[in-house]
C-alpha cells in the first residue's frame, strides 16, 4: 500500500500539476479548529478516522481533498474513514504536517532536549538494517509517557513523543463465561493477588501475568451489568499493570502493559489505579536512567489522587476517603525523592523524602519494610552511608523469608554500604548477597542493585574485591 504522493503534493503546490481533471482546492482551514476540546481529544488518541469526519463536517473538505493534503489516495481516506486505524508513526507525521496540525496536539513533537521526535525509520541501523534498542525503548518510553499525561489529565501533555497503539497478543478460543457477575471480578482480584506475592518472593513471572492479563481482558465483551462493568475495568486495570512491572523485572519493557492499565483505568472512570499505574510506570523509568520522566509520571499520578482528571464523560473524582491513598502517595513521594537524588538535586530529595513519611502510616510489615528499602536506596545515592545501613538492615530484617526478592535488595545495599565504607565484613555480606541474587528470577534486581555492588568491590583493592566483582558480573549477566 503506497501512502505517499509527494511528487503529487509538490506538483500542486507549485501550481504545474497535470492532472487532466482540474482538482477543486480545498478551502483554508481555521487554526482554531485544532484547540477545540473534542478535537484536542482526537488528536492526542490519534484517532485519525474521526479527524477526517471533523474535516468533512466542520472544515467543508471531501475525501479527495484531504487526501491531497495527507499524500494519501482517496481510497485510503475512504478506508481510514470506515474505521481503519493509522498506526504508522510517519504516516501519522505526514498528516500532521499536510494538515498544518501543531505536531505537540498529536504527541508528535521535538523531545525535551529539544532534538526531533523518533520516527520508526529513526529506529533501524544504517549499517545492517537491525532495530536500534535504544531508540526503539525511547519510543517506547515516549508512548508510555503520552498515555500516563492523557489518562491523568485527559490531554497529551506537549513534547512527551508519540501515543502508538502498543498490541498485545491475545491466547486463542478459551471459553468464556456466559455473563459476568461480581464473583467473576473478585476472581480476576484474588489471581492477581496471589501471583503478586509470587512475584515478591522470586521475582520475575512475566509469563504468567501476560497469560492471565490476555486471558481475563476477554471478559471485557463478556455481558454484565455497569457495576460490574466498572469493577471489571478497576480490577482488569490493576492486573496489567503487575504484568507491566513483572515484565520490566523479566528484562522486558512493560510500556504496553502499562498503556493498556492506563485505558482501562480512564475507562472506568478509576483514578486510583490511574495513578497506581503512573506510579509502578515511573519506577521503571527511575531505574532505567530516566529520572525526569519519571517525575512526570509520578506528578500525574498525584494529579489523579487529587481528582485534578479532565474528562469527557466522567466527573473527577476525589479519593479523599480511600484508604489506599496515603500509602500511594508516600510510594509517589518517596519515587520522586529517588529522581531528585539521581539528578542531584538533595534538597529536592530530602524534601520529597519527608513528605513521603508525613503523614503516612504503613498498612502492614511488608509496607512498612517497602518505604524502609526506597530510603536506604535514596540514602545511598545521597552518599549517606551510615543512614543507609539503618534502613537497609531494619528491611532485612523486617523482611525475613516471606519477600526474598524484597529482602535480597535490602542485602545488597547493605552489602554495599559495607564494601564502600573498607569494612572487611562487607565480604562476607557481599558474597552471601550475590549468592542470594542467584536464585532470583529478577533481571531488574541483577542489573540495578547488583552492579552498584560491583563497582563498589572494583574500587577496593585486594585480590578477594577482585574475584566476588567477577563473580557478581557473571550473576548479573545470566538469569535464574
Amino acid at each position: 500500500m503506497n501512502y505517499g504522493h509527494a511528487d503529487k503534493i509538490a506538483r500542486i503546490i507549485a501550481g504545474t500539476s497535470t492532472s487532466p481533471v482540474a482538482v477543486k482546492p480545498p478551502p483554508p482551514i481555521d487554526p482554531a479548529l485544532w484547540q477545540r476540546e473534542d478535537v484536542r481529544r482526537v488528536l492526542a488518541a490519534h484517532d485519525i478516522a474521526a479527524l477526517y469526519q471533523v474535516l468533512k463536517d466542520d472544515a467543508g473538505l471531501t475525501q479527495r481533498q484531504i487526501a491531497e493534503l495527507t499524500g494519501q489516495s482517496q481510497s485510503e481516506v475512504s478506508e481510514i474513514l470506515q474505521g481503519r486505524r493509522v498506526l504508522a508513526y510517519d504516516l501519522l507525521v505526514r498528516i500532521a504536517q499536510g494538515l498544518r496540525i501543531p505536531r505537540e496536539l498529536m504527541g508528535l513533537g521535538t523531545g525535551a532536549s529539544g532534538g526531533a521526535a523518533v520516527s520508526a525509520d529513526d529506529a533501524y541501523s544504517e549499517v545492517d538494517g537491525s532495530r536500534d534498542p535504544e531508540v526503539e525503548e525511547e519510543m517506547r518510553r515516549r508512548a508510555l509517557l503520552a498515555a500516563t499525561s492523557l489518562a491523568a489529565l485527559g490531554r497529551v501533555v506537549t513534547n512527551m513523543g508519540e501515543l502508538a497503539e502498543l498490541a498485545l497478543p491475545r491466547t486463542g478460543d478459551e471459553l468464556l463465561p456466559a455473563r459476568l457477575t461480581m464473583a467473576h471480578v473478585q476472581a480476576i482480584e484474588a489471581v492477581t493477588e496471589r501471583l503478586r506475592n509470587v512475584a515478591r518472593q522470586h521475582g520475575g513471572q512475566a509469563e504468567v501475568f501476560g497469560a492471565a492479563a490476555r486471558h481475563y481482558i476477554r471478559w471485557m465483551d463478556v455481558p454484565a451489568t455497569e457495576a460490574v462493568k466498572a469493577r471489571l475495568g478497576c480490577a482488569l486495570a490493576d492486573l496489567y499493570t503487575e504484568a507491566g512491572w513483572t515484565f520490566y523485572d523479566s528484562g522486558k519493557s512493560g510500556a504496553g502493559y502499562f498503556t493498556r492499565a492506563l485505558r482501562l483505568a480512564d475507562e472506568a472512570g478509576d483514578g486510583f489505579g490511574i495513578s497506581n499505574a503512573a506510579w509502578h510506570a515511573g519506577v521503571t523509568l527511575v531505574r532505567s536512567g530516566h529520572p525526569n520522566d519519571a517525575l512526570k509520571c509520578f506528578q500525574f499520578g498525584q494529579f489523579s489522587l487529587e481528582g485534578s482528571l479532565v474528562k469527557k464523560s466522567k466527573p473527577a473524582t476525589l479519593y479523599t476517603d480511600d484508604p489506599r491513598v496515603p500509602t500511594l502517595t508516600a510510594r509517589l513521594n518517596r519515587n520522586s525523592a529517588t529522581a531528585y537524588a539521581l539528578m542531584d538535586y538533595p534538597e529536592k530529595a530530602v524534601s520529597h523524602l519527608a513528605e513521603a513519611h508525613n503523614g503516612w502510616t504503613p498498612r502492614d510489615a511488608f509496607d512498612s519494610a517497602g518505604m524502609d528499602i526506597a530510603t536506604a536506596g535514596i540514602q545511598l545515592d545521597l552518599n549517606h552511608l551510615e543512614v543507609a545501613q539503618q534502613f537497609a538492615a531494619r528491611a532485612a530484617c523486617t523482611y525475613g523469608d516471606m519477600h526474598g526478592l524484597w529482602r535480597t535488595q535490602a542485602e545488597l545495599m547493605l552489602a554495599e554500604v559495607h564494601v564502600r565504607s573498607g569494612e572487611h565484613r562487607g565480604l562476607m555480606l557481599a558474597r552471601r548477597a550475590i549468592d542470594a541474587v542467584s536464585v532470583l528470577e529478577s533481571v531488574s534486581v541483577r542489573q540495578e542493585r547488583l552492579i552498584p555492588l560491583v563497582r563498589a568491590l572494583d574500587s577496593r583493592p585486594g585480590s578477594d574485591y577482585r574475584e566476588l566483582a567477577r563473580m557478581a558480573r557473571k550473576v548479573a549477566a545470566t538469569r535464574a
